[in-house]
């Protein structure tokens, strides 16, 4: 598949080259920080995207240096601001397949078109499913919320709320009290062990274990939770663990490995799967990956991805430099 030598000046070797050194599927905080590091590196880089972004519900993003407070959607503008200085190419479209064809690989667009490139970087993310009550997917991301390292300074000292969905949510529980003293553990089915209630009892956490009907919201905002029995339990904010499923469809067809536990796409440190010239980062492979995590492995990806070409391009310029002297005989 054609490449271009990474040059920068767009001659590259033929002149003829019309594919992509790089295709990163995934306009999020890692594809985009992978796109900037490449274009930096004078790539030709295309970057797809769907444009439907995991945190879009969120008015705000923390705990990222320099960034405390942006908007999620500001935060993507200026990225792809940034990276289209050097030259990224973005296409507006959802991926269809991916496809490995000798030592490069093609990319379907919905709509039929297909780009090709040296190598590919997914950042596809992963999407939420919402515990089904009603309220939680209406409030989604305002005053329902799952991380508090994201958000919960901003709900400090508030009556809080944990809703329970399963093992996981007594540990939530714990969490959040460190941010408020004030703090409801919804058992919802949840069964804590005599540890875990030794625990959770110690912290002044609460537990609550009528079944929960919905969440009251007056106002546009939520009051409370609204129990089976019609006892409202007054609350400003709920926190609650959604199932995190990858969007790692287009992994699966290639073959990359998957882990034998968790079913999740196996990588390494740099994002590299099983499949060689596939690199996958971001929460596509690790669902903690918060943005500034995010953005660390999408560079790191980038850095080993461009070491690699460097290494191929070095390897064709000596064969093309042997064969012409084995031509002209110098």
């Amino acid at each position: 598949m054609g490449a271009t030598n990474g040059s920068g000046d767009g001659t590259g070797s033929t002149g003829t080259d019309t594919g992509y050194d790089v295709i990163v599927v995934g306009a999020g905080a890692a594809g985009l920080s992978a796109a900037l590091v490449l274009g930096r590196a004078r790539r030709r880089v295309a970057v797809v995207d769907s444009g439907e972004p995991r945190n879009a519900p969120a008015a705000q993003m923390h705990g990222f240096l320099s960034r405390d407070g942006m908007p999620p959607a500001e935060l993507l503008a200026v990225g792809r601001a940034e990276a289209g200085r050097y030259g990224v190419e973005f296409f507006d479209a959802l991926a269809d397949e991916i496809t490995a064809d000798g030592g490069g690989f093609g990319l379907r667009l919905a709509g039929g078109a297909l780009l090709t490139a040296r190598r590919v970087l997914v950042a596809t993310g992963l999407r939420d499913e919402l515990p089904d009550l009603p309220g939680v997917r209406e409030r989604w991301g305002r005053d329902v919320l799952h991380c508090p390292y994201c958000h919960g300074y901003e709900v400090r000292d508030e009556p809080l709320g944990v809703l329970g969905t399963g093992p996981g949510s007594v540990h939530q529980a714990l969490m959040v009290r460190q941010w408020s003293g004030d703090v409801v553990l919804f058992a919802q089915g949840v069964e804590p062990d005599a540890e875990q209630r030794e625990q959770l009892a110690a912290r002044g956490v609460r537990i609550e274990e009528t079944p929960v009907k919905r969440l009251a919201v007056a106002d546009g905002a939520l009051r409370g939770v609204e129990l089976a029995d019609g006892r409202v339990v007054p609350r400003t904010t709920v926190f609650t663990a959604p199932l995190m499923v990858p969007r790692d469809g287009l992994l699966t067809p290639l073959g990359c490995a998957r882990d034998e536990t968790t079913g999740a796409v196996v990588t390494d440190g740099t994002g590299r799967t099983s499949v060689a010239g596939v690199w996958a980062v971001g929460n596509v492979t690790d669902a903690r990956a918060q943005v500034p995590v995010a953005v660390g492995a999408g560079a790191a990806a980038a850095m080993d991805i461009n070491n690699g070409l460097v290494a191929e391009d070095v390897a064709g310029a000596v064969a093309a430099a042997r064969a012409v002297s084995a031509t002209t005989g110098a």
